[in-house]
């Protein structure tokens, strides 16, 4: 496992880059999003979060084809960790099934999807 500060770290099939760039942090996932690599994957953010200082860290999903509660709550934890930080968080590139999962989990009503992010659409009125 790489420890490094920015860079990349697995866990199982979990995948987690790091990059910092003028005051933006881009976390790039990949693979499947489970208890045992959210673990390691939150250690590893956190990491970069404190040593970059972001005023938006972006949580890139494109690459994920799996998740389950984990991964809500890394997502909500990130969130948190931002609101403490002073800046935002955005989520990119969730597949359908993973908005759903993020739907179901509560995350459509944080403001975590910008405009053109390919996050998540709002949610409809019933």
């Amino acid at each position: 496992m790489n420890t490094d500060v920015f860079g990349s770290v697995t866990a199982g099939s979990c995948r987690c880059s790091t990059s910092c760039q003028e005051q933006i942090l881009n976390v790039r996932l990949s693979g499947e999003i489970d208890q045992a690599g959210a673990a390691v994957v939150r250690e590893q953010i956190d990491r970069a979060a404190e040593s970059c200082l972001p005023q938006t860290m972006m949580l890139d999903f494109s690459g994920v084809n799996f998740m389950d509660s984990s991964g809500i709550g890394l997502v909500m934890g990130r969130y948190r960790l931002m609101q403490t930080m002073g800046g935002e968080l955005l989520v990119t590139g969730a597949s359908p099934r993973i908005q759903r999962l993020m739907q179901l989990g509560g995350l459509d009503k944080l403001p975590i999807f910008g405009k053109n992010s390919g996050g998540m659409p709002p949610r409809q009125q019933r």
